[in-house]
């Protein structure tokens, strides 16, 4: 019987292979890599976990009146879009999916500019617009990409899309992200800050028949200090990294053996949201698995990952930045998947990011679950601490999943509403306005939404 793990069950090694292949593929085309991108102050959105830990979605509400959809929370892209009911319906990805419907909104803008999303399982393509967008208690207008023609599965339900939470300099469209436009608006948050908890299913006793169970929450503007104990970690991301949420990998051990890591940039890592497992170098990738008796390279659909004994518990530390603090990887998500009685697929796969602005190493959710990760625009910074025995005790209990969030909302006017600022290094400024070029492709992978839906 194969044990419930880190992505959906699978009957057969094939359809693990299938997933698997699928998977980093989607994480090396997301950064580019090549294979072998009353006021209120503070508010919440709570998440919901699919498939065993496979992805984390929240709800968002666009237009006016304002409509719900569920959408990946993704820090480790920049875009917002929804699957859009425009377009040719022949071949639009409608198969159950809430489709954003742009003639029932009275607040609709058509841009006029079209683009292209790019995946390795297909492709999606639309126009940018604009419209009213409510996200954890705030409303803004907002420009997101309508997705109107798919490739075959490339979008299934119940999600309808993607917002980005990374920074506006790595976004296709150009547009500022919802939450930077409130970091960056006087007054609109009472930190420029925002803060993720995850659940843990991959190693419940039981199984929602929906394969959906509550996936923890998002603030925005505050932390939750229930959701954790101690002291938040704070490290900065580093001078010169591109716009998303790097952090300096310092030390990485394995059951107690160290890893060697690269100097400087060679060892920062995107902390990514988005993303089931952890992508590294296949150097880095080789020397974890040494560490571990028994283990083996992965081949065919599995090339890129490795094997292990079940029965061998792996350990993972890390350590970021100048932080003395080390923060634990549980042996539960260390395993993707079990293929037979006695061996395991490893969460971890090799990327290769060499001629490319992305960073070495996509720490996702894999590492996530284990920690109270909050983002920082202003000093741009990011911070891990302890989950607290609240959060702790969220983890394998079934319960109702959020409802979609569509009520009183805090309407805000941007200071700015995109341009070439933006970056880590400058998210405290305000943004300048730059205008679309005609065309607009849009390269961003899920990275691993752990079902193959073909979406990212």
């Amino acid at each position: 019987m194969l044990r419930r793990t880190n992505a959906p069950r699978f009957n057969t090694l094939e359809e693990l292979g299938s997933w698997a292949e699928s998977n980093k593929l989607r994480t090396e085309q997301k950064y580019g890599m090549k294979s072998q991108n009353a006021k209120r102050a503070s508010g919440l959105n709570l998440l919901t976990n699919l498939e065993s830990d496979s992805t984390y979605f929240g709800s968002i509400a666009i237009g006016t009146p304002p409509t719900a959809f569920n959408v990946i929370l993704d820090t480790g892209s920049s875009d917002l879009w929804l699957a859009s009911g425009s377009g040719s319906s022949s071949s639009r990805a409608s198969r159950g999916i809430a489709l954003y419907e742009p003639q029932s909104s009275s607040t609709f803008t058509n841009l006029g500019q079209e683009f292209q999303i790019q995946y390795g399982s297909g492709s999606a393509e639309g126009v940018l617009g604009s419209d009213k967008v409510q996200f954890a208690g705030f409303e803004l207008n907002q420009t997101f990409g309508l997705v109107n023609e798919t490739t075959s599965q490339l979008l299934t339900a119940p999600l309808s899309g993607l917002m980005g939470l990374a920074f506006q300099s790595i976004a296709a469209s150009g547009a500022t992200p919802f939450w930077q436009s409130l970091a960056e608006t006087s007054g609109a948050l009472d930190s420029p800050l925002f803060a993720f908890q995850l659940t843990r299913f991959t190693n419940a006793t039981s199984e929602s028949s929906t394969g959906l169970e509550p996936g923890g929450t998002f603030n925005l503007g505050a932390v939750n200090s229930s959701l954790y104990s101690g002291e938040i970690d704070f490290q900065s991301i580093p001078s010169g990294a591109p716009g998303y949420w790097i952090q300096q990998l310092s030390s990485l051990t394995v059951n107690g053996q160290s890893i060697s890591l690269a100097n400087g940039s060679g060892s920062w890592a995107a902390i990514d949201t988005g993303t089931t497992g952890v992508g590294c170098p296949a150097d880095v990738l080789e020397s974890i698995f040494a560490a571990i008796p028994g283990s083996q390279q992965g081949t065919g659909k599995l090339n890129g990952y490795y094997t292990f004994p079940c029965s061998t518990a792996v350990n993972i530390n890390v350590k970021w930045g100048s932080s003395s603090n080390t923060w634990a990887i549980s042996p539960a998500d260390f395993i993707l998947q079990q293929t037979d009685q006695n061996t395991c697929v490893g969460t971890f796969f090799a990327v290769d990011s060499s001629g490319t602005s992305a960073p070495a190493f996509i720490f996702g959710d894999t590492f996530l679950k284990n920690v109270y990760s909050v983002y920082r625009s202003s000093p741009a910074a990011v911070g891990f601490a302890t989950l607290s025995s609240t959060s702790l005790n969220m983890n394998g209990v079934d319960a109702a999943i959020p409802s979609p969030t569509v009520g009183s909302v805090v309407n805000v006017t941007p200071t700015s509403t995109g341009g070439s600022s933006g970056s880590p290094s400058s998210s405290s400024g305000a943004g300048r306005s730059t205008p679309f070029a005609p065309s607009v492709v849009l390269l961003s992978i899920l990275l691993g939404a752990g079902t193959v839906w073909g979406m990212i």
